[in-house]
C-alpha cells in the first residue's frame, strides 16, 4: 500500500513538472494529452533509471568492452570494469567468475561480459546459480532473453557484432523488464538446489 502511495505522489509530481513544461515550451496539446503524457513520463524514467552495470571481458571484447564502457556513464550509469585491462591474451574466467559472484550477490543491476565469440565467458558465468546469463548477438534476442528469461548478464560476440550493434544490444537488455507469468516458474527450475 505505501509502494502504491509512493508511486501516486511520484507520478503527481511528475505531472506538474509535466504541466509546467508545456507551459514554459508552448508545446500544443491539439494531440492527446495522455499521449504526450506517457511519452514524456516513458523518457522520463528512462532518463532517471540510473542502473549499477559490471562489466568483464578477455582480450579479444577488451576494445569494445571500451567503447560499451563510456557509452553506459554517459548514459548516465555507473560502471564498474572487472578486467581485463589490456588486450594482451588472457582467460576469460579469471573475468568473468568475479563478475558473475557480484551480480549474483545483487551488487550490480545487470552484468555485461565480452569475448571472441561471447559463448566461453557466458558459460563460466552460467555456473553461479543466481546467473542467467544470455547470449546476444541481436536486439531481438537481448529483448527476449529479458522478457522471458530474466536475464541478468549480457553475453556479447565481440568479434561478430558491431559497436552500433553492440550499443543497441545492450541497451535493449538494460530497458527490457521480465514479464513474469507464464516464464516465472520455468526460470524457478533452472538453480540445482
Amino acid at each position: 500500500m505505501l509502494l502504491i502511495k509512493v508511486h501516486n505522489r511520484f507520478e503527481e509530481k511528475l505531472e506538474n513538472l509535466f504541466c509546467a513544461i508545456i507551459k514554459l515550451k508552448n508545446i500544443d496539446l491539439a494531440k492527446s494529452y495522455d499521449d504526450i503524457f506517457n511519452k514524456f513520463a516513458n523518457y522520463f524514467f528512462t532518463f532517471m533509471k540510473n542502473l549499477k552495470i559490471a562489466l568483464a571481458s578477455d582480450h579479444a571484447g577488451f576494445n569494445l568492452k571500451k567503447s560499451l564502457i563510456n557509452f553506459l556513464k554517459n548514459d548516465g550509469h555507473f560502471v564498474k570494469d572487472f578486467g581485463t585491462f589490456s588486450d594482451e591474451s588472457v582467460d576469460y574466467p579469471d573475468f568473468a567468475h568475479p563478475l558473475a559472484l557480484a551480480v549474483e550477490n545483487n551488487e550490480y543491476d545487470f552484468g555485461i561480459t565480452l569475448c571472441g565469440s561471447g559463448n566461453g565467458i557466458s558459460m563460466t558465468a552460467n555456473k553461479h546459480q543466481g546467473i542467467r546469463a544470455a547470449l546476444c548477438w541481436c536486439v531481438e534476442i537481448a529483448k527476449l532473453a529479458r522478457q522471458h528469461n530474466d536475464a541478468n548478464v549480457c553475453s556479447i560476440p565481440a568479434r561478430f557484432v558491431s559497436e552500433k550493434e553492440a550499443i543497441d544490444i545492450i541497451t535493449e537488455f538494460i530497458n527490457n523488464d521480465f514479464e513474469k507469468g507464464r516464464h516465472l516458474k520455468r526460470i524457478k527450475k533452472i538453480p540445482i538446489i
